[in-house]
């Protein structure tokens, strides 16, 4: 027997990148995070392309890449901003915003694919909604009865009843606007004369027990997040309360949730402005879990660095484990090549990456890496339970004839067992070391 360690996950849960607008989305046994990226050191919201993570424990997240952008939309004139994606009938429809060509006004379009990972393509090759110049932030919801709602809209809330398709809408129905009134979306303080309401933009709606939630971005900026309930997936909304007041350190400006049950928890997604560089501009994706209260209300949730996320599984290290899955690194980037591989690169001496909470079992007796390495290489030290923890083992990575040609290399550890943080700590002279693509134990 051995005593099981907790892991926890850290925020924010991407460190590779900026990211920003989290929507999560559970199929089958994996929550899939698709977000928005903003480019490094803007000073305005630069954002190119959309992209997606994977999880199957909470604490640790595969990189799956960026297999949608403004490109991907022949009408688009730029801008990736908010989106979300949601399953049926076998195809995965992505609902993005961007500026549409010809008016030059914000636009909601649809990306279709068979797998959650993409590829992706233009479903319509022209928007979905092109109705106010607001027209940014959907969020997508199909109720029990088998009816999608797409609800979107800064200043104003508006939705439509999709067709079964998930490409068009009810054109009986037509698009509606939602009456912003104090009693359901409280009343506004900052610039009150400018705006009816609390309610700002990027809402997301969820349902638990017969009870529809609708949660926003609330009360000008800077944003804090707030919700409203009703009976019916079309309302009327009543306000019940805040949800996140603004995040003070570390904050942004703006703020984005996004609401889900994962593995019998619910986690409510959101962004800061926490990472080396960060702000308004230069957002953070983080996740807290979050408990009703009994009347079925959302309690106040602070935001947290650590401690609130427990794994809800361990990771299996005896079957191959990409290298772009991360709980937290430091100095590193993802990079993908043409064919399509995605692999953790830019490596120099004292970078790391931990995985939390691998399960050992009986015993791990030696180590494989996938790696590309220049004329140098490198190594990798494999530490338990801290980046200067106890050292296993060290995997001496040799020249392959570029960062571009790979190979297995092998070492062998001490033997661990049971559940364990492992902190990959690279090592080596200058820069670009090696490309690092998977890895595997054996017993």
């Amino acid at each position: 027997m051995f005593a099981a360690a907790t892991a926890f996950a850290q925020n924010p849960i991407i460190q590779t990148i900026y990211t920003a607008d989290p929507a999560p989305m559970v199929y089958k046994d994996t929550l899939f995070l698709y977000t928005g990226h903003d480019e490094d050191k803007s000073t305005w919201f630069t954002m190119k392309d959309w992209h997606i993570f994977s999880t199957t424990d909470m604490v640790n997240w595969t990189d799956r890449g960026s297999p949608l952008s403004t490109g991907t939309f022949e009408w688009s004139k730029g801008d990736a901003w908010a989106a979300q994606t949601i399953p049926r009938n076998g195809k995965f429809y992505w609902y993005i915003c961007t500026k549409e060509k010809t008016t030059n006004r914000m636009a909601i379009g649809v990306a279709v694919s068979d797998s959650p990972t993409g590829p992706f393509k233009d479903a319509l090759g022209k928007p979905l909604v092109s109705n106010s110049g607001g027209d940014i932030d959907p969020t997508v919801f199909i109720d029990d009865d088998g009816q999608a709602y797409l609800y979107w809209g800064n200043p104003d809330l508006w939705y439509v009843k999709l067709n079964p398709d998930m490409t068009s809408f009810d054109q009986k129905t037509g698009i509606i606007k939602v009456p912003l009134t104090k009693e359901g979306f409280h009343f506004r303080i900052k610039n009150a004369d400018k705006r009816p309401s609390a309610y700002e933009e990027g809402p997301w709606l969820y349902k638990r027990k017969g009870l529809y939630y609708l949660l926003y971005p609330a009360g000008g900026v800077p944003e804090h997040l707030a919700y409203s309930t009703a009976k019916s997936a079309t309302g009327p909304w009543i306000y019940r309360d805040t949800i996140m007041h603004e995040i003070k350190k570390g904050g942004a400006f703006t703020n984005h949730p996004g609401l889900i049950d994962y593995k019998g928890r619910t986690y409510l997604f959101y962004h800061n402005g926490a990472l080396p560089g960060g702000g308004g501009f230069d957002r953070s994706v983080c996740a807290e879990e979050i408990h009703f209260n009994p009347d079925g209300s959302i309690p106040v949730i602070t935001p947290t660095t650590e401690g609130i996320i427990k794994s809800v599984s361990n990771l299996n290290p005896y079957r191959r484990i990409e290298a772009e899955t991360i709980a937290w690194e430091e100095g590193i980037e993802i990079g993908r090549n043409d064919a399509g591989r995605i692999f953790v690169t830019d490596i120099s001496n004292g970078d790391y990456i931990k995985v939390r909470s691998l399960d050992f079992r009986n015993g791990a007796r030696s180590f494989s890496a996938n790696v590309a390495a220049k004329e140098k290489g490198g190594q990798i030290e494999i530490r338990i339970d801290g980046k200067d923890g106890k050292l296993i083992g060290t995997c001496k990575i040799q020249p392959t004839g570029g960062l571009e040609t790979y190979n297995i290399q092998q070492a062998t550890v001490e033997k661990v067992k049971g559940i364990h943080d492992v902190y990959f700590v690279f090592k080596g002279t200058g820069t670009d070391l090696f490309n690092f693509d998977w890895w595997q134990f054996k017993q």
